[in-house]
C-alpha cells in the first residue's frame, strides 16, 4: 500500500480524474489505448488492472467485453472505479496482489512501477503480475522514461526555476524525481532508462518484453492539443507515433514507455 504521506496526498486531491482527459495528457491516454487493443487477448478476457487509478484504462477494455477489476492502493480511486459500468475495484498492493494463481488473462501494471523507487519492489510486482496471469497471458507495465522530466520542464518554461533544475538533474543521476514540499504539494516518482526494463522483467522471471514510446516528441509540440482536440487530424498523430513506437533511439524521447510480453 502506499505509506508515503506526500504520494496518497497527491491522489487524494484527485488529479487522476483528468490527467489523461485534458490537455496533452490525452496522448498517453490514446496511445496506451492504441498498444493494449494491439497486444491484449481478445474480449472477453479477463484483465487485473493493478494501479488503475479511477479506471480510465478499465472503462474502455470493459465497454468492449472485457472482464476488468482494478487493484488499487488508494481509497478515493477504488470508490471511482468501482462505479464505472462493468468493473469491479478493490484495495490492493502490486506487491501482494489479492488473487490466485493464474486467474487473470492479463495484468496491467499502468502506474504501480515508477512509484517503486527501490529495485526489489519493482520485480516483486512484476512477479506477483506474473503469478495472477495464466500460462499465454499478457503483462503490461508502464514506465515514466528517464528524461522526461527534462523534457517536461524545459518544454513548460519551468527548467530555468532552480528548485525545478535540481529534482530534474537528481532524476537524471539516480532516477527519483521528488517535486514539492509537504504532503499537499510534492509527487515522487522512479523514471527508468528504456535500456534497464528488459532486465527489471528478466530478474522477475518474464520473457523480454516489447517496448513501445508512448507520445515519441509529440508531447512536447506547441498545438498537440489542436492534434487531440480534432478526431481525422487525432488519427494522424496516432498513426505516426505508432510508425516509431519501439525505434530504439526513440524510446528515451516519450514521456512514458510500455512494456508488453507474453508468457
Amino acid at each position: 500500500m502506499i505509506t508515503d504521506p506526500v504520494l496518497m496526498a497527491y491522489y487524494e486531491r484527485g488529479g487522476e480524474r483528468t490527467r489523461l482527459r485534458e490537455g496533452r495528457g490525452r496522448l498517453e491516454y490514446w496511445r496506451t489505448r492504441d498498444v493494449l487493443r494491439r497486444t491484449l487477448p481478445p474480449a472477453p478476457a479477463r484483465v487485473l488492472d493493478v494501479g488503475g487509478g479511477t479506471g480510465v484504462h478499465a472503462e474502455w477494455p470493459a465497454e468492449e467485453g472485457y472482464e476488468v477489476e482494478v487493484i488499487d492502493p488508494v481509497p478515493l480511486h477504488v470508490a471511482e472505479a468501482g462505479e464505472l459500468p462493468g468493473v469491479t475495484a478493490r484495495l490492493g498492493d502490486a506487491r501482494d496482489l489479492p488473487v490466485p494463481d493464474g486467474e487473470a488473462d492479463a495484468v496491467l501494471l499502468l502506474g504501480p512501477l515508477y512509484h517503486l523507487p527501490e529495485r526489489d519492489d519493482r520485480l516483486r510486482a512484476l512477479r506477483e503480475a506474473r503469478r495472477a496471469a495464466k500460462p499465454g497471458g499478457v503483462i503490461a507495465a508502464a514506465f515514466i522514461s528517464r528524461y522526461a522530466a527534462l523534457h517536461d520542464t524545459v518544454h513548460l518554461g519551468i527548467y530555468p526555476q532552480g528548485a525545478w533544475r535540481f529534482a530534474v538533474h537528481t532524476s537524471l543521476e539516480t532516477g527519483l524525481l521528488i517535486t514539492g514540499e509537504g504532503a499537499g504539494s510534492g509527487f515522487r516518482a522512479y523514471l527508468h532508462d528504456p535500456d534497464d526494463i528488459p532486465g527489471e522483467f528478466a530478474d522477475a522471471g518474464l520473457p523480454e518484453p516489447r517496448r513501445y514510446g508512448l507520445e515519441g516528441a509529440f508531447w512536447l509540440y506547441g498545438d498537440v492539443n489542436d492534434w487531440l482536440d480534432d478526431e481525422g487530424r487525432r488519427e494522424l498523430l496516432l498513426d505516426a507515433a505508432r510508425r516509431v513506437e519501439s525505434v530504439p533511439s526513440l524510446l528515451g524521447v516519450s514521456g512514458h514507455l510500455l512494456a508488453v510480453a507474453r508468457l
